[in-house]
């Protein structure tokens, strides 16, 4: 013998709705199937939880129940009961209930799917609720985006590390953790990585210290959606701190060093798969140089599970690292003083001017030769521009050559720290394929 399925749901923030409650709920369904004489019911209810989607226990039940052919009809108080998504609603009638022959009822609506009419009226109030839906989330969202331009936090979700939500005032406040948010800046600066600022200090894992670093509510500033807004939050460190920290995470590597000794630590990447490789000890000979594909202990450094790059050894690889850089001589590169290069704008400047004089005077024949001339002074700008922009450049890579050379003779009396300082001060990044090394440097 079949039963109706009455279901219930409240959402965590309709609960105390007068009319939403289960209570409520359940005792205009029971007086359905009494007006019905309906004596073979049973309840599906889902407390507190969402009609976004149908990952629901009890839901998930009924529809069981339904495709087991037990049930006559399903009973709700009000369409949205059942989903708040248009899409649902109808997949639940048309491709389950009205597939194993159930009936639809919904009391607020007075709908039911056994009348044509019923059937009619399911596609526009489903379109209704669905558009009721969308409706609230874009206020929503422009509420937010009204609060967050009023320098106001967001409310609710995840609240930054180093500080608690006043709801009072709708702004982050410094809490007691503020201060180890300092401490981050004050080691990373120092040299320490972030896997060990995050042992130092306690945190669970390196890739969360790198976020909470990052993480530009620490200078006043709250980002939404891709935008920036000034926050009336109290700032944890000054901008010069955090973006010393931002140019530190850059010129090691993007920010993701490996805690060791080594000398191209934080530098070697694996020509296969592009993810980092990590010196790794291999018995009395030394160490190999790893991909990280192909280790499970840091899984968010995996690029390709499959990865089956050659694991080389570290020292072939510092050796060549080391032989390449010390080939390099100080090459003093000819190049125009910015006197002379300035010599053809000042030319084109002095002679624009005798023509906007001759021109003011009513000589309209020279318009053209007037564009001609701007047209020829823009570009000499920018020629200037690049080469002046060049020459910095040149500049760079000569202070690092004199650097490379300065040291080369005194290489094994530097400390290791200095080592690794000199290399990452030339070397950008290091890609191993195989038996092949690139080496890519910073100039």
């Amino acid at each position: 013998m079949k039963k109706a399925a009455l279901y219930v749901r409240v959402s965590t923030e309709g609960q105390a709705e007068e009319g939403y409650s289960i209570e409520a709920q359940k005792k205009m369904l029971e007086a359905w199937c009494v007006s019905k004489e309906i004596e073979n019911y049973e309840f599906y209810i889902d407390p507190g939880y969402s009609g976004s989607n149908l990952d629901r226990p009890a839901v998930s039940a009924m529809l069981a129940d339904c495709t087991a052919g037990v049930l006559s009809h399903v009973v709700v108080y009000k369409l949205d009961r059942l989903s708040r998504s248009q899409k649902d609603t109808l997949f639940i009638i048309e491709d389950v209930l009205n597939k194993h022959g159930v009936d639809f009822v919904s009391l607020s609506e007075n709908m039911d799917t056994s009348t044509p009419i019923g059937r009619a009226m399911l596609g526009i109030i489903s379109a209704f609720a669905q558009l009721e839906r969308e409706t609230i989330k874009i206020r929503t969202r422009m509420g937010m985006r009204e609060r967050v331009k009023n320098g106001l936090w967001m409310g609710g979700g995840k609240i930054p590390f180093g500080y608690d939500y006043d709801g009072n005032k709708g702004i982050l406040v410094p809490n007691e953790d503020a201060e180890t948010v300092r401490e981050m800046y004050r080691l990373f600066l120092s040299g320490y990585s972030p896997n060990t600022i995050a042992k130092i200090l306690g945190l669970k894992y390196e890739k969360l210290a790198v976020q909470i670093l990052k993480r530009k509510t620490n200078i006043g500033v709250i980002s939404y959606k891709g935008d920036e807004y000034p926050g009336q939050h109290e700032a944890i460190v000054d901008e010069a701190t955090y973006y010393a920290a931002m140019e530190e995470f850059e010129k090691r590597g993007r920010g993701i060093l490996a805690d060791s000794p080594h000398l191209l630590s934080g530098l070697i990447f694996c020509g296969e798969c592009s993810a980092r490789m990590r010196y790794q000890k291999w018995g009395k000979k030394g160490y190999k140089l790893v991909c990280y594909s192909q280790q499970k202990s840091k899984p968010y450094l995996v690029h390709d599970p499959n990865c089956r790059a050659e694991r080389v050894w570290a020292e072939d690889v510092e050796a060549e690292v080391l032989e390449d850089i010390f080939s390099m001589g100080v090459e003093k590169e000819k190049k125009k003083t910015q006197k002379v290069r300035q010599k053809e704008s000042i030319a084109l400047e002095k002679k624009l001017k005798r023509l906007y004089s001759l021109y003011g005077d009513g000589n309209s024949a020279l318009e053209d030769v007037i564009h001609e001339c701007e047209e020829k002074l823009r570009k000499a700008k920018k020629r200037e521009e690049e080469e002046n922009k060049q020459d910095a450049e040149r500049l760079k890579r000569e202070e690092a050559m004199e650097r490379i050379k300065s040291v080369a003779d005194v290489w094994d009396s530097l400390t290791a720290d200095e080592k690794r300082a000199l290399v990452r001060s030339v070397v950008d990044r290091i890609c191993i394929f195989g038996d092949k090394i690139n080496i890519y440097y910073r100039f």
